[in-house]
């Protein structure tokens, strides 16, 4: 038989870097156990490579591997593109010589059309959808629970009269709009606008489709009051959308906003922004290099910066320095990472004075709003969490077959004149019907049979090994939400769930069930759909601690296999922006080392190898010296980095299996184990000398394997020991 297999993503930004340093000591270690690895190309550079024929289509290969019972993938968090982060990537390509298109924004003849059609394969999740060929199960390893609570970070307290709120809307959004049905047979489906036909697609027997609508108009009219009071109350204004994955909806709420916002600079330049082809979905910053080629630049700059130092109301900044607002690009306000701060830091975020203040978070569909406004008004109520003695909460997440809201982008549009969207079965009736406007937000997002009845499954099998609750959170009062329960109710019936406490809630009322748990030091497993799931696991781990790369997050395939997550990428550019100033990367790999843990664990419990379960052993004691004489890399320069943490965890890892009852293994690491510890100083030595100074990664989306590789592993002597393994 052919050795196990493990595929590491080759992704983006700080966990790429992290990457050249780490890649060389895993595989060396895991061939002792005659485990292979190998490295797959699923990167945006790559993805924008392999659409246009310039690499191979690595994403596919995943794609169809997932589908197989021998996969096991370690996958890193990669970049959901914007709109603008593409054009850059595509920028940068064309710069280093491939021939590539420019991505049209507007296109009109058939070839822009084509042309962007290629293009929007790369956008958004196209990654998650393709690979998460099963549901989510996303915990934080004992050991880091322990640390987290040993060394506390910091959570900062909210002021006895904070004014911060979540404002989201009452009437006109997705959830107000709301309609789902269940099939009950195998068909091909059509959606229309006023009989003319925008896509068509085929359905299963069972499956769950739903629909909805967010009104333009409904919407600027809350985004000019939030604006309002926000200027009324003397508090920040920010907004908080996911643009990223739900690549269609979102942009489109996010350019509303800017248009809003900035409501008098769109109107006097109208014509001028007509002219230059200026898009509000892509924000300030795009505007910005748009207006390079107008004679009145300068005058538009000054109108935009007017309009920020005015304070009518202060907007929240992503850059207080350089005056870039969270208006300036869409991926720069991601919910899931924009949110959890503001409760960390006191209710607050960063004004133009580099200063914290009190914000009114705007999420202007209360589908999922409600979460973020429960949380908030309970700390304001109940005092900041204490890290030293909250529970934990984790999170199983219905995901598999491009499940629920991140699979919707092929059925989402916007409205392109007034009158009917309807959803239509083969015969011609109309499944669903909405009375639209043009410019409306109208999208149709499924959910499969099998995923679900596999949710359910392994909700009660988290619930069963560990004792603790099980809360779905899904809202009967929503119609896709209480035909969800309808399947939960008729498989929790499949189960032995005798001794179990399972609750069905809506989102407000599972926060403050969560909450109540949280303070009390007990642990809940929340039941959520695939947006939930990424708001949550990214929440509390923050909360809880101090990062969501910290968690782990294993995706039990549906054919057998596995994929493991390895955290959050959301502060990544500012790590990759500190590299290339300073040389000095503070991404922590924690997650890929309990995900390679995870990872050898399953070819364990597969195969029987007895040598892979010493390996597991191993990597488990190697995260957990790690944690415990914490090693985690610092925050600034001149101090140890990833590179080091690097070292420690491969030092730690060569200890462990130096006392391995495997007398191979225990032979092999042995002289390995003593040679990285003698040689500490001089190791770390030569890792700290290159700190201070600039690094070339020779570009952003696509380094410079030669350059990134020297700049990652700085230390001849590691190289050296780890090298000859």
């Amino acid at each position: 038989m052919s050795n196990p297999k493990i595929i590491w993503s080759k992704i983006d930004e700080a966990p790429a870097l992290a990457t050249y340093s780490l890649f060389p000591v895993v595989k060396n270690f895991l061939k002792e156990a005659n485990v292979d690895v190998e490295q797959s190309d699923i990167s945006v550079a790559g993805r924008v490579l392999a659409t246009f024929g310039y690499a191979e289509d690595e994403l596919s290969k995943l794609g169809e591997l997932v589908l197989k019972p021998e996969a096991n993938v370690i996958k890193l968090p990669n970049i959901s593109a914007s709109i603008p982060q593409l054009k850059e990537c595509i920028a940068e390509l064309q710069e280093k010589g491939y021939d590539l298109p420019d991505f049209p924004e507007d296109p009109q003849t058939e070839e822009e059309k084509a042309i962007r059609a290629k293009y929007a394969t790369c956008l958004g999740s196209a990654v998650n959808p393709v690979l998460r060929q099963g549901n989510s199960d996303r915990r934080s390893a004992v050991a880091v629970k322990k640390f987290a609570q040993k060394n506390p970070h910091r959570l900062r307290d909210f002021a006895p009269d904070c004014k911060s709120y979540v404002a989201f809307m009452n009437d006109g959004d997705f959830y107000a709009n709301e309609q789902s049905v269940i099939t009950d047979k195998e068909d091909t489906w059509t959606i229309e606008l006023n009989g003319k036909e925008l896509t068509k697609f085929d359905v299963e027997k069972k499956e769950l489709i739903s629909a909805s609508f967010m009104s333009a108009k409904a919407l600027r009219e809350f985004l000019a009051q939030t604006i309002k009071d926000a200027e009324e109350k003397g508090i920040l204004w920010s907004i908080h959308l996911k643009a990223t994955m739900m690549k269609v909806s979102d942009p489109i709420i996010f350019g509303h906003a800017v248009e809003v916002f900035f409501k008098d600079v769109f109107e006097k330049y109208a014509d001028e922004f007509e002219k230059l082809g200026v898009n509000p979905d892509l924000g300030i910053g795009d505007l910005l290099k748009k207006i390079e080629k107008s004679d009145k630049k300068e005058e538009i700059e000054q109108a935009i910066k007017d309009t920020i130092l005015a304070g009518k109301p202060d907007i929240a900044m992503v850059d207080s320095d350089n005056l870039i607002t969270n208006l300036h690009a869409s991926n720069d306000i991601i919910i899931d990472a924009s949110m959890p701060p503001v409760i960390r830091d006191g209710g607050k975020m960063w004004n133009k004075d580099g200063k914290t203040q009190e914000v009114v978070a705007v999420i202007p569909d209360r589908t999922f709003a409600t979460l973020y406004d429960e949380i908030l008004e309970d700390v304001k109520k109940n005092g900041q969490f204490d890290v030293t003695k909250v529970g934990h909460v984790s999170n199983v997440g219905l995901m598999a077959k491009k499940a629920e809201e991140y699979g919707s982008h092929p059925y989402t549009f916007k409205v392109a004149e007034d009158g009917k969207m309807e959803v239509k079965n083969s015969a011609g009736e109309a499944v669903m019907s909405f009375d639209v406007q043009k410019g409306d937000i109208w999208r149709a997002w499924r959910a499969k049979d099998l995923p679900i009845r596999d949710w359910v499954r392994l909700a009660v099998e988290r619930a069963t090994l560990t004792g603790d609750p099980i809360v779905f959170w899904l809202d009967e009062n929503r119609p896709h939400d209480a035909n969800l329960i309808k399947y939960v109710k008729e498989y929790l019936a499949e189960h032995n769930t005798e001794g179990l406490t399972i609750e069905i809630m809506a989102p407000r009322e599972a926060m403050a069930y969560t909450l109540k748990r949280f303070r009390e030091g007990k642990n809940t497993i929340t039941v959520t759909g695939n947006a939930i799931r990424d708001y949550l696991t990214d929440l509390f781990p923050i909360l809880e601690l101090g990062t969501s790369a910290k968690m782990m997050s294993i995706v039990p395939l549906l054919a057998g296999g596995g994929l493991f997550e390895t955290g959050a990428g959301g502060s990544a550019p500012k790590h990759v922006e500190q590299f290339l100033k300073e040389g000095h990367l503070r991404w922590d790999s924690l997650g890929e080392f309990l995900a390679i843990a995870e990872s050898l664990r399953m070819i364990a419990n597969k195969t029987g190898d007895a040598k892979v379960a010493e390996m597991v052993k191993a990597v488990d004691a190697a995260n957990e010296a790690y944690l415990d004489n914490n090693k985690a890399p610092s925050r600034k320069a001149g101090e140890p980095d990833n590179k080091a943490s690097h070292y420690y965890y491969a030092r730690y890892w060569a200890e462990a299996l130096a006392n391995s009852e495997d007398k191979e293994l225990a032979e092999k690491f042995a002289p390995i184990a003593k040679e990285l510890a003698e040689n500490e100083d001089k190791i770390i030595e030569e890792m700290l000398a290159v700190e201070g100074t600039p690094a070339d990664a020779g570009g952003y989306y696509l380094f410079d394997e030669e350059k990134v590789s020297k700049a990652m592993r700085p230390s001849e002597t590691f190289n050296a020991i780890i090298d000859k393994i």
